[in-house]
């Protein structure tokens, strides 16, 4: 694995809300490594007077340029000459029709990318037919009503990335309904989902959000960060349940931090993340219509809207894992809209859940050993994790602020924590 230095942290900034400075302060933004075989580019945005917000070393791999910011032009190749391009080409089939082939997939020029994908491709056959070649009817959910099949309209997906298993990781455009917001969703469904067995079966959902702009990308949708291959593990260990992950786009732009909240006068992204996220995955998946079967992950600021989200609709979401994240929110678009801050403020809304007795919630807090931030967890622990609010604090031995230390905690025993609290998808027996 491996390791991106920090860049120095500046000191505390006081912020202009009532709230004092958390630690180091703010959400705490990744920023990418450049690599060495790629031309500099220009710097993303930045908020120099809200200085709370720190930066740190990216999770994985080497960014698009920002919004704004064109690559820049590569320089000249040589031009070369007809007869060199024509035996180019004849050692490059040659290579293709003998040894060659499989290092050329490896370079992934087979790997399918953007290529159309369709999820839960093996419903079973229609009635009265027994043979796998029958034109397929839809599937018929099981004895649970829980089980919600896709409600459609159904999405146009391309792939992104392969995983090693086969299973595939697919991005789609969203118009939120209710927001109104649009915006790049990707989707990773386990092999199970394929399986004949769990054809009439739902499926829980891990709604994963990223740190730092969340925009244009979500991070987790890079597999070298290993959360899908987590999950994978998992599976077969027995320690995890095969989860459909669903990774939104966190922010509308790169500019601000919206804190997954809908601010006067600002795009929607509390109800983008909180009901058209989740009414997309209705509409393409087997799912669950219970909050049994829903939850978030998320780091740093995703950690933040994640937990929030499930304090403030705990009728619809159930549990959370929280990595590095922050507890208050602290966008600078909150500035004069003090009560609707406070609406999405995790303190807030978890007194309340105590107060009125609401329904059980799950907060699994991760930690590096290496970041600051553990104080705040504990005191959120103390203070509110009573009553329905049932919370708990991971230490990532040598940990730090990224996404890499963020999936070994869940490996080591996160995921298993949330799955012994949501619904597991049923096979047919047989």
């Amino acid at each position: 694995m491996h390791q991106y230095p920090q860049r120095p942290r500046p000191d505390d900034q006081p912020s202009y809300q009532e709230y004092p400075p958390r630690g180091q302060g703010g959400h705490q933004q990744y920023q990418h490594p450049q690599h060495p075989q790629h031309p500099q580019r220009a710097e993303q945005a930045q908020r120099p007077q809200y200085a709370q917000h720190q930066s740190y070393e990216a999770p994985y791999g080497y960014p698009p340029a920002p919004a704004g910011h064109p690559h820049e032009a590569e320089p000249p190749q040589p031009k070369r000459s007809r007869r060199r391009i024509w035996i180019s080409a004849v050692v490059a089939l040659a290579l293709l029709l003998g040894g060659g082939g499989f290092a050329a997939w490896k370079l992934d020029w087979f790997s399918g990318n953007g290529e159309a994908v369709t999820f839960g491709k093996n419903p079973p056959p229609a009635e009265g037919r027994s043979d796998a070649g029958a034109p397929s009817a839809e599937a018929k959910p099981s004895g649970d009503p829980d089980v919600l099949m896709p409600t459609g309209p159904k999405s146009d997906f391309k792939q992104t990335a392969k995983l090693d298993d086969g299973t595939i990781i697919a991005k789609t455009r969203v118009t939120g309904a209710k927001s109104g917001f649009e915006g790049d969703v990707w989707v990773w469904a386990p092999k199970q989902y394929d399986d004949p067995k769990y054809a009439k079966s739902g499926f829980p959902v891990l709604i994963a959000l990223p740190g730092g702009n969340g925009f244009p990308n979500n991070y987790w949708a890079d597999t070298s960060l290993g959360l899908q291959k987590a999950i994978n593990e998992g599976v077969k260990a027995g320690t995890s349940l095969p989860y459909i992950v669903v990774m939104p786009v966190l922010n509308p732009d790169a500019k601000y931090y919206y804190d997954g909240s809908d601010i006067p006068g600002q795009a929607k992204m509390g109800t983008w993340i909180a009901e058209d996220v989740p009414a997309f995955a209705k509409a393409n998946f087997r799912t669950y219509k219970s909050r049994d079967g829903w939850a978030f992950m998320g780091s740093s600021s995703g950690a933040f809207v994640g937990m929030k989200t499930v304090l403030q609709h705990p009728d619809k979401f159930k549990a959370v894992i929280a990595s590095g994240g922050e507890i208050v929110p602290d966008s600078p678009l909150w500035k004069g809209h003090q009560a609707e801050m406070d609406a999405n403020n995790p303190e807030k809304l978890a007194q309340k859940l105590i107060d009125t007795k609401g329904p059980e919630v799950y907060i699994n807090f991760q930690i590096g050993t290496k970041e600051s931030g553990k104080d705040r967890m504990t005191k959120f622990q103390q203070q509110y994790g009573k009553g329905p609010i049932k919370t708990t604090i991971r230490d990532i031995q040598n940990g730090e602020h990224n996404g890499w230390h963020y999936v070994r905690g869940m490996k080591e025993g996160s995921l298993e924590w949330v799955s012994k609290v949501l619904k597991a998808p049923k096979p047919e027996a047989g």
